[in-house]
């Protein structure tokens, strides 16, 4: 498995973000840190997303960031050169799974179905997204569909939570959470990072009670 990859194992939670203004960039990615989440997707869908991960890559090189929403290689190619160690899509867009693969970018595309998950592994990606987790099933379907697909490993997104994400860990099929409960869109725009902050820690407590 690739590097990044392993290393968003052993997060265990990737925080998803949304960021509308770049001044929120540098607090946000201090308070995910301290509370002991170092990474973050950031979501390509914002004209701050861009300016936001080459704010945090170059103030927290040791953070782990990455792009979501990544929709066209021309995102790709933005978002890596802003400094994004990884991509993440809503779907499988084969184009740019192709265009990753090519490049050697790590790249976890969102599957819901087994078609779309064998289609990832014709790629030879072994992590998919999987994308939104608690409408298509939740855990239950990914155990369902990880049978067939020995090598496979999920990255669910999509409804996870405080309440809901140790269920998740605890399976070892499970690469890591996609969650955003910590980092919620009012709490940013009010500037609330003590309480991102508090409640990062407390997702961090999680993964280490359930991985160790």
């Amino acid at each position: 498995m690739n590097q990044v990859l392993e290393e968003l194992s052993k997060i265990g939670i990737v925080p998803v973000v949304v960021i509308n203004d770049v001044k929120d960039a540098k607090p946000l990615a201090e308070a995910l840190m301290k509370g002991g989440l170092p990474c973050a997707e950031v979501t390509f869908r914002t004209e701050a997303a861009e300016e936001s991960i080459k704010i945090i890559s170059e103030n927290f090189p040791e953070m782990l960031v990455g792009a979501g929403t990544v929709l066209t290689t021309e995102q790709v190619d933005r978002a890596v050169a802003a400094g994004a160690k990884f991509i993440v899509s809503p779907g499988l867009n084969p184009t740019v799974v192709e265009y990753c693969v090519k490049k050697g970018i790590p790249v976890a595309p969102g599957t819901a179905t087994p078609s779309e998950m064998e289609q990832a592994m014709s790629f030879g990606l072994d992590v998919v997204k999987f994308f939104p987790a608690e409408n298509n099933g939740g855990l239950s379907m990914i155990k369902a569909v990880a049978a067939p697909y020995v090598g496979l490993k999920f990255m669910p997104t999509g409804g996870i939570n405080a309440q809901n994400v140790r269920e998740y860990l605890k399976y070892d099929r499970i690469l890591c959470c996609g969650g955003s409960w910590m980092v919620k869109g009012d709490l940013i725009k009010a500037g609330d990072f003590a309480k991102i902050e508090e409640l990062t820690r407390e997702a961090a407590a999680i993964v280490k009670e359930v991985r160790g």
